[in-house]
This record gives structure tokens, sequence and C-alpha cells, in this order.
């Protein structure tokens, strides 16, 4: 199986790599769902991860649902192009109507930004399939429209609980483009994703950092000056950090 991570940070990419990830999608904000990520940030990433590890940003310009206005998708266009020179191997998007349907024209403009960009790059759909009104039938276009993977958890708030329609849309695809399973993975729910013929998982492999004990300030992570370390303030992105454990334990659990 193909392993995919979801990381907001450098570190986080480091380890995905390093313990034998495939991909990694690149995220600002996961709490949200995950945004486009900085430009630095994927430039950060590049090249430590290259050769070994391919890096797939998500293209979300806002929080909230995937309807999106002309203008929002203009800036998303912007952002794939962005990521595209920038080395990307794969962009990460979906966009919806208000009735619960692929945007069709939405979608086309965002495919022909990637395809112009770079026509060798891999195209994800990503959760928002889990809110189409019919999954099976948005398996059928996003096909047609040439998307190289949906990332799905099968319509429900976890892969275990979706795990009879992530078989159905395994079936549906019929090899025209991957079903990876996604949203509320743990390690445990490989073995029975794989016996339902799904051939790749994504998950965020995520840990809250341990708690600084009082009067500690100074051994925590900081800023290193000629007077010390002065402590940083937490961003929430950087409030939770990717556990190499997990990432192992997906990675032996998905061979």
């Amino acid at each position: 199986m193909k392993l995919e991570i979801a990381v907001v940070d450098l570190p986080g990419a480091l380890i995905a790599a390093e313990e034998g990830a495939n991909r990694v999608e690149l995220c600002a904000d996961l709490e949200v769902g995950g945004l486009t990520p900085s430009t630095a940030l994927l430039e950060s990433c590049r090249g430590p991860l290259a050769g070994t590890t391919e890096i797939h940003p998500i293209i979300r310009c806002r929080p909230g649902n995937f309807v999106y206005s002309g203008e929002e998708l203009g800036t998303m266009a912007e952002q794939i192009a962005s990521c595209a020179a920038r080395g990307a191997d794969g962009v990460v998007f979906g966009a919806l109507t208000p009735d619960g349907w692929i945007d069709r024209a939405g979608t086309r403009a965002l495919l022909d930004a990637a395809r112009w960009a770079n026509p060798a790059m891999e195209i994800t759909f990503h959760r928002a399939i889990d809110e189409c009104r019919d999954p099976l039938e948005a398996i059928d276009l996003l096909a047609g429209l040439g998307f190289t993977r949906v990332l799905t958890s099968g319509a429900e708030d976890s892969v275990g609980a979706g795990l009879d329609l992530l078989a159905r849309l395994v079936q549906r695809a019929a090899g025209r483009l991957q079903v990876m399973a996604g949203g509320g993975l743990v390690v445990e729910d490989i073995p029975a994703l794989k016996a339902a013929g799904l051939d790749a998982v994504h998950l965020s492999a995520r840990r809250k950092p341990a708690p600084v004990p009082a009067g500690a300030a100074a051994a925590s992570p900081g800023v290193r000056t000629s007077t010390g370390t002065m402590p940083m303030v937490l961003t929430p992105s950087q409030e939770t950090a990717t556990d190499r454990e997990l990432v192992k334990e997906a990675r032996a659990a998905s061979r």
C-alpha cells in the first residue's frame, strides 16, 4: 500500500520521509481540515525530500465548505501554478456546487491550471467527495476528468465507519483512479482496508506535545539569543506534531 502523511512543517515532512512514506500532503492549519501551505514551507521541504518522498500541497484558500466563488477559484488556480513552479509533485483540491454535486466548471478550471503548469503533476480530489450527494457517481466523473486519485473516508467521520462504501468505491473505480482511505484513520484500520481492496492510506499521525513542567520554560522550544533561550509562543498549527512512532507503525501495517 502507498502511505501518505499530512504534515504542517519541515520536521513532520522529514519524519514521514525517514520512515518510508511515499507522499506527504503539505498543509497549513490542519485544525480546519488543511489550507494551502506557504511557498516558504514548500521550498524548505523540496530539497530534503527530493527523490525519496513526493510532496502534494493541498489547495484550499479558506476554511469552511467547498463551494467556491469565481474569485476564490482564481486564487486557487494561482496557488496551483505557484506550487508547480516550486517543484510540487502533485496537488490536492476539490470543489462542490451548493446542492452537493461536484462543481464541474470549477474543477475543470483547477485541472486546467495544474495541467498547464505541469502536465505530469498528479492530481487528487480531496474529501469534498464525502459531502457529495452520490460519491459513486462522483468517482465516474473524476475518473473521466483525469484525476489521479481521490481521498475519502467513505462519507463517514472515520474510515472504519466508511469501510463498506470504500470497498464499493474501489470496485466502481475499477483501476481508473486510485481510491485512498483517509479521515479519522488509525493504524488498526489498515488490515481491513487492505482486505477491502484499498491500496493507499492517508493519515496525519499527530500527537500533542508533552506539557512543559512549571518553571522549565527555558527547556521549551525557543530561539537562542546572546542572553539565553527565548521561549516561543506556539501557533495553533505548532501545537501538534508528527509522531514518528505512529508513522513507523502505519508504514509497517501498510507494507
